[in-house]
């Protein structure tokens, strides 16, 4: 049998696995917004509607939102590199200076988001050393076009239309990414 692979391992392998960034947010009980830059989301089901993200369990951001029963994913667009360096850093004061309003049917609302998913928590798994959260999707904020940030072997990028791509396929390729 071969040995487990340490987290290094783990973290260099899964790198070469393309995700979307996030940023999750909701409030405590007292109603002070928290959120945190997540790349671990995914679609769960189409009906009922239901999403889900990963969080340390032991982070900050996550154990004080828990409570409070609801949240929302806000899907960032490839320009948003100050709000992923804000809110996954250590520091506090994520929401100071930021443009954001409270969503009715989740967390706060990052206002230049390419897009927000606000739910409610249904289910919550531990496993490991994160909580596999379940959402029960209650309303959508598609906010138009755009290009997705991408979090890839380390860095953050997006996938853009090249000099090459020429012909039908490069209209393709643009309509496909926004």
């Amino acid at each position: 049998m071969s040995p487990q692979p340490s987290a290094e391992q783990m973290r260099h392998a899964l790198g070469h696995f393309a995700t979307g960034v996030t940023v999750v947010t909701g409030t405590t009980l007292d109603g002070d917004p928290v959120g945190f830059a997540c790349q671990s989301f995914a679609s769960v089901s189409l009906d009922p509607p239901l999403v889900l993200f990963c969080a340390d369990h032991r982070g900050r951001s996550w154990p004080r939102m828990r409570d409070a029963g609801l949240f929302t994913v806000n899907v960032l667009h490839h320009e948003q590199h100050d709000i992923v360096e804000r809110f996954g850093s250590p520091s506090g004061g994520r929401f100071d200076g930021l443009d954001w309003y409270p969503s009715a049917d989740g967390g706060p609302s990052l206002a230049e988001a390419l897009m927000r998913i606000h739910c409610a928590v249904d289910q919550v798994h531990v496993a490991g050393d994160h909580d596999v959260v379940i959402g029960r999707v209650l309303s959508l904020d598609d906010t138009g076009a755009g290009r997705p940030m991408l979090f890839y072997r380390g860095t953050f990028t997006v996938t853009e239309k090249t000099p090459e791509a020429e012909g039908p396929d490069a209209e393709a390729v643009d309509d496909y990414w926004g």
